[in-house]
C-alpha cells in the first residue's frame, strides 16, 4: 500500500468513512484554521515547556506529554467536533446491538465518549517508539469491530525526519498473531494545522527524530461509550472547564448515559448534574 490517502475538508463524510475503514488511517489537510492554532499553543506551550522528559523507553525520554487537555483550554471544541472526525467516529462505532428484553427485540446504539488527551513532543534525539495498537488497552482482538477512533493534530509540521507519526495502513485487517514491522510503515507528513486520523486497531508509533526541532502533536481518542476511558476525564477536567464548553463537549466528556444503561447516577442521565449544583438528588 502507497503511503497514507490524503483529503481536504471538503471531502465527504462518506469518502472519509471508506478509506478508514479500508486503510484505518486518513491525512486530512486544513483541518483547523490558525486562530484555533494559535490558541492552542497559547494555552499548552507554556505547560509543554514546564513539563520534563518521560523516564521509560515506551513513552521516551526526550518526549514531553502533556495530559488534561481539556482542562487547560477552551478552544478543543473545533477540533473534537470537526465533522470529518467526530462524524466518522460515530459513523463507524455507533453501530446498532440487537437484543432482547423479555420478549421485545431491541436495537440499542452505544455513545461515544473522549477517552485519552495529550500533547506528544518529540525532541531531536528521541528514538522510534515500538508499533502498537491503541485498542489493545481495551484487549480488543483483532480483525473485529472498531471500538477507537483517534486523532493527531499537527501542532508543528510532522515529517519523516522529525519523527512523524509511523503508521501501516490496513493493519487493523491483520490478527493478533501477526508482528508488526518498521519495514511496513508509513511515516505521516503533513502540515501544521491538518491531522491524522486512524483506528484504534491499526498499528502506529511516534517516530524518530532525527531534525534540529522538535516535533509536537496533539492527540484525542473517542471510544465507545460502554468502555472506560484511557484517561479519567472526571478528575482530569475540573467541572468548571467542562461547564467552558458546549453541550456536545460536555457529553463526549463522558457526563451522558451509554445505553442501554451505563454510567447514571441516581438512575438519571449524569448531564443533569451540570445543569444543577453538582449533587444529585437523593432517592428515598
Amino acid at each position: 500500500m502507497a503511503g497514507l490517502r490524503r483529503v481536504t475538508p471538503e471531502a465527504s463524510l462518506d469518502e472519509v468513512v471508506e478509506i478508514l475503514e479500508r486503510d484505518g488511517a486518513v491525512i486530512v489537510e486544513d483541518f483547523v484554521d490558525a486562530a484555533t492554532l494559535d490558541a492552542l499553543w497559547a494555552d499548552l506551550g507554556p505547560a509543554l515547556d514546564a513539563q520534563a522528559y518521560g523516564d521509560d523507553w515506551y513513552n521516551g525520554t526526550k518526549t514531553r506529554r502533556v495530559s488534561s487537555v481539556f482542562a487547560r483550554t477552551t478552544h478543543l471544541t473545533p477540533v473534537v467536533t470537526h465533522p470529518l472526525y467526530l462524524g466518522s467516529a460515530r459513523a463507524i462505532m455507533q453501530k446498532p446491538v440487537t437484543m432482547h428484553i423479555g420478549k421485545n427485540r431491541v436495537e440499542m446504539t452505544p455513545s461515544i465518549q473522549i477517552s485519552g488527551t495529550q500533547v506528544v513532543q518529540i525532541h531531536p534525539g528521541q528514538g522510534q517508539q515500538p508499533l502498537h495498537r491503541d485498542d489493545a488497552l481495551h484487549l480488543r482482538p483483532h480483525p473485529g469491530p472498531t471500538s477507537r477512533v483517534q486523532l493527531m493534530l499537527a501542532m508543528s509540521e510532522f515529517t519523516a525526519a522529525n519523527g512523524g507519526t509511523l503508521v501501516i495502513p490496513g493493519s487493523h485487517h491483520w490478527d493478533d498473531e501477526r508482528a508488526p514491522s518498521t519495514r511496513e510503515a508509513h511515516p505521516t507528513e503533513m502540515p501544521q494545522g491538518a491531522a491524522l486520523i486512524w483506528l484504534g486497531g491499526v498499528y502506529h508509533s511516534g517516530g524518530k527524530n532525527n531534525s534540529d526541532k522538535p516535533r509536537t502533536g496533539l492527540t484525542i481518542a473517542l471510544d465507545l461509550g460502554n468502555l472506560r476511558q484511557e484517561e479519567n476525564q472526571y478528575l482530569a477536567v475540573p467541572r468548571e472547564a467542562v461547564m467552558a464548553y458546549p453541550e456536545e463537549v460536555r457529553r463526549l466528556l463522558g457526563y451522558d448515559r451509554c445505553p442501554p444503561g451505563l454510567g447514571w447516577v441516581e438512575m438519571d442521565d449524569p448531564y443533569h448534574l451540570l445543569d444543577s449544583d453538582g449533587e444529585p438528588e437523593m432517592a428515598t
